[in-house]
């Protein structure tokens, strides 16, 4: 192989795999959507209906007048915006002090963080759900609201506080000579540097807190006090074989990601150093 033509595959071969990871991992929910606006016959056809061109919306309102649909996009809804609000708050405050503070067992603190972010929440459950059931607190969203938030917390802190190091002392320092307070001189200089930190933290926590399903499965029971993932997986059974159906439901429950991360996405600013510079 001449010199030429393995340059040639070094700058190839990278672009192709991405291509082929790219078809991998969309086609599924490409094929979702799609089939979420077909006609019932052209779902069950033997021959594929690669693109719908008679659309319909009827899946969508069998999917929309299920029992308890509207009653489930609000508990997901508020346990999740809840959950990551109230983990951004502490985890914003802690991770401050762990960038900035030296403290004694700060280490340690850190290291603690680390082990619980790496522990598998499903196999405390039936702790989780002894505590609760003693509390009598069970179909409630305030124990879902609580345990989402520790469960998010932990990287939401970890990635926070690489955040806030990253950012120079200098900038801080410089507005407490001007005459800041130090909480004047986090909320006026610090905090919207932290933008990106913030965004990707809010993301994470939301996607974590909207998917989680064990936990929601064991402790709520009542149709009233379910969630979302919950509502999916028993939709099928609801249904029976009515894939359009399913295939809706599963596009309405995975919008408000898709919507989320394209606002992010848009709003993300390019970087510490360049809020620095405009700040």
């Amino acid at each position: 192989m001449t010199r030429t033509a393995s340059s040639r595959f070094r700058r190839i071969w990278p672009n192709a795999v991405a291509v082929v990871l790219f078809v991998v991992l969309v086609f599924p929910v490409y094929w979702m959507f799609a089939t979420a606006f077909k006609p019932t016959g052209d779902i069950i056809s033997e021959n594929p209906v690669w693109i719908p061109t008679d659309v319909t919306f009827e899946h969508f309102k069998t999917a929309v007048n299920a029992d308890h649909f509207w009653t489930m996009v609000g508990n997901s809804l508020t346990v999740t915006l809840l959950a990551v609000v109230f983990s951004l708050i502490i985890g914003l405050a802690s991770a401050f002090a762990l960038a900035r503070m030296r403290f004694k067992g700060r280490k340690g603190f850190i290291i603690g963080f680390m082990l619980a972010q790496m522990a598998p929440w499903e196999v405390m459950v039936i702790a989780i759900y002894i505590i609760v059931r003693d509390a009598d607190m069970l179909n409630s969203l305030i124990p879902l609201t609580l345990f989402y938030m520790v469960m998010i917390l932990p990287f939401t802190l970890l990635t926070l506080r690489g955040f806030v190091a990253a950012v120079p002392r200098e900038l801080e320092e410089s507005a407490m000579v001007d005459g800041c307070t130090r909480m004047q001189a986090f909320r006026r200089v610090i905090l919207p540097l932290l933008a990106p930190g913030l965004m990707s933290t809010s993301l994470f926590g939301f996607i974590t807190a909207w998917n989680e399903f064990p936990l929601v499965l064991v402790l709520n029971k009542e149709a009233e006090a379910k969630t979302l993932p919950v509502w999916l997986s028993g939709f099928q059974t609801a249904f029976g074989d009515d894939w359009g159906a399913t295939m809706a439901a599963a596009s309405l429950f995975a919008v408000p990601i898709f919507v989320l991360f394209v606002f992010l996405q848009r709003r993300a600013v390019s970087g510490l150093t360049d809020g620095a510079v405009k700040g």
